[in-house]
């Protein structure tokens, strides 16, 4: 006689064998993505040395027939010298259509002086409409998830990979968030935090610039470098609040994560 699996069993057997998010209909290369991220990286400018005043309302980029002029987002992010310039920057550049269905633009949250400064994917339906990262039910986990280990909004910076929210809350493409990989190196080189936190696979494969999935990167301590940052900071990524509220027997190396972040702050070595 067939017996019948125990859902809980399945899914505890996928998270094991690596599967962390379900995909979509179509096929996306990875591979390719990565080679995207890694080209946008590479094209961005040196920062703007101190006394420069950008323009960066007037050198908004537009799209051309043949697409997003190159480099251009590269160039205006490059030119922001404060969090309010970047802000700017962001609610006035056109150079990529996903802007034109979102409602706002949702830059970030919490303290930008904070020595935490956590990346998710992109917002939802609640975080575009209220104009904030991480506000409907996976932000209230991931409120609960910082408070874990003595953290909160106050004590914490919060953003998004890409600052629109995607139609139907689908994900990000990879030349989406390439375009936007400018903007999100420029916010983390002008926070400057001591540990970076990556909430989930998408974010994680941007700011690392690796294809391997959420269960291959988490658990383990990596860089970040960039040309307008002091020293490399330290990135631990874990599972997106969003798949855990999907996927609870995942909570648990979450929490391993989180300790690991507790860890690193205590020992003060950044």
């Amino acid at each position: 006689m067939e017996t019948q699996s125990n859902p809980y069993d399945i899914l505890r057997w996928y998270l094991e064998a690596g599967v962390d998010e379900t995909m979509g209909e179509e096929p996306v290369d990875r591979y390719a993505a990565l080679q995207r991220a890694q080209q946008a990286r590479a094209a961005a400018p040196p920062p703007r040395p101190p006394g420069f005043h950008s323009t960066v309302v007037a050198a908004v980029a537009t799209v051309q027939p043949g697409g997003v002029i190159p480099g251009t987002a590269a160039h205006i992010a490059s030119g922001c010298h404060s969090l309010a310039e970047l802000r700017v920057a962001l609610e006035h550049f056109d150079g990529l259509p996903l802007k034109q269905a979102a409602a706002s633009t949702v830059f970030a949250d919490g303290n930008p002086q904070a020595s935490v400064m956590c990346i998710g994917e992109a917002p939802g339906q609640e975080e575009d409409r209220q104009g904030r990262p991480f506000v409907g039910p996976s932000g209230k986990l991931l409120d609960r998830m910082l408070a874990s280990i003595g953290l909160d909004r106050d004590s914490a910076y919060i953003t998004n990979v890409v600052p629109w929210r995607p139609p139907a809350n689908r994900k990000p493409t990879p030349d989406e968030v390439a375009v936007c990989m400018p903007f999100l190196t420029r916010h983390i080189e002008l926070v400057d935090p001591q540990v970076l936190i990556l909430f989930g696979g998408a974010a994680a494969s941007a700011v690392l610039a690796k294809a391997d999935g959420i269960n291959r990167l988490r658990g383990n301590w990596f860089q970040f470098n960039s040309p307008g940052l002091p020293r490399p900071i330290p990135v631990l990524a874990t599972f997106h609040p969003a798949y855990l509220l999907r996927t609870p027997e995942a909570k648990r190396f979450a929490w391993h994560d989180l300790l690991m972040v507790r860890k690193k702050l205590a020992s003060g070595q950044h």
